[in-house]
């Protein structure tokens, strides 16, 4: 096979991340070739744009692109890059696998939960927001879409059949929100009953960031709208031991970006001890849709090994003595090895 995707080295720790994920990449020979485009501060800084016209067309063009993590500036009128892409490129489906892996002094060590979260509407698209000349009263409208719903429960049911899960909860506030977030349970339950083979769960949300610091074992598969699914995804992110870990697929019907879910970290970035997990998993799930799953396997069982048994070359944020580039190198040993 040969893929040319887009990639998105990204600010501050960024280009460090890409680099090691390369690294692995071809150690892995998925055949991938790569068109490096470029958004965020270096790109305003080059070409006064945070997210030129070439970085949009080469998405396009490519339809899949890896991307490290960009800096929107604060202030300023400027709109996150992130939400941009999503909705210029209809990335309705943001998955966020959080899984146990060894040796990172996380609080549990048999996390196995996928978030996925509505990425297009819901309270981030901002509408009728207002604030009275007073400074007294502020509104903002959350609006969905029975078809916007309905898609992404689907997306959550067709993905726990594909990869053999067997549960679905659908987390809500329903009680509360009765008109957005009760269209958004209501067509749930209406798509479950197409899965019989898949059990079918329905919680409030306070009830189930509660239960998943008790009880994760009991989630499986997590389907919700946008605003809770981005504190969820964190909420299981903490769970496996932080951000690092933590993988983001956007996913549409004619474009997929793959991410590191942190941020550019600029304390950090030039001392090569950014650990490149969260971008190298990432990876992962773009070599499983690009349908090289035994692929994507290799690479995730390759991260475990070596974060397991090869504690010298893992970064300083796992307990490590090494640096990202020996964590790269390191993986990419035993992925040529697999």
């Amino acid at each position: 096979m040969s893929k040319t995707i887009a990639v998105i080295p990204g600010d501050g720790i960024g280009p460090e991340i890409m680099a090691a994920t390369l690294h692995v990449l071809d150690a892995l020979d998925c055949g991938l070739t790569y068109d490096t485009v470029e958004a965020g501060m270096i790109a305003l800084e080059k070409h006064g744009d945070l997210l030129p016209k070439p970085t949009i067309d080469a998405i396009a063009r490519h339809k899949v692109a890896l991307k490290g993590p960009l800096t929107t500036p604060v202030g300023g009128g400027f709109t996150s890059i992130n939400v941009t892409l999503r909705r210029h490129f209809d990335l309705y489906a943001n998955v966020r696998p959080a899984i146990s892996f060894p040796g990172t002094k996380a609080r549990y060590d048999n996390i196995d939960i996928i978030t996925v979260r509505e990425n297009t509407e819901g309270a981030y698209l901002s509408e009728g927001q207002t604030l009275s000349e007073d400074g007294e009263l502020a509104t903002s409208m959350i609006r969905v879409t029975r078809k916007g719903c309905a898609r992404i429960v689907r997306y959550a049911f067709d993905m726990a059949v594909k990869k053999g899960r067997k549960k679905v909860t659908a987390v809500h506030k329903a009680n509360i929100i009765k008109t957005a977030s009760g269209l958004f349970l209501n067509v749930a339950r209406e798509i479950a009953k197409d899965f019989p083979q898949i059990e079918f769960n329905e919680m409030i949300v306070d009830n189930a960031c509660m239960q998943l610091v008790m009880r994760p074992e009991q989630f499986d598969v997590i389907v919700t709208t946008n605003l809770f699914g981005d504190i969820l995804s964190d909420l299981c992110a903490g769970l496996v031991g932080g951000l690092g870990l933590a993988p983001g697929d956007n996913i549409g019907e004619h474009a997929a970006i793959f991410e590191a879910v942190h941020g550019s970290a600029p304390d950090i970035a030039g001392k090569g001890i950014a650990n490149p997990c969260a971008l190298l998993l990432a990876a992962a799930d773009m070599i499983d849709h690009l349908g090289m799953v035994e692929k994507g396997t290799k690479l995730r069982e390759a991260i475990r090994d070596t974060m397991a048994n090869d504690r010298d070359h893992v970064t300083p944020d796992i307990g490590g003595k090494g640096s990202t580039q020996s964590f790269g190198e390191a993986i990419a040993k035993r992925v040529k090895a697999a």
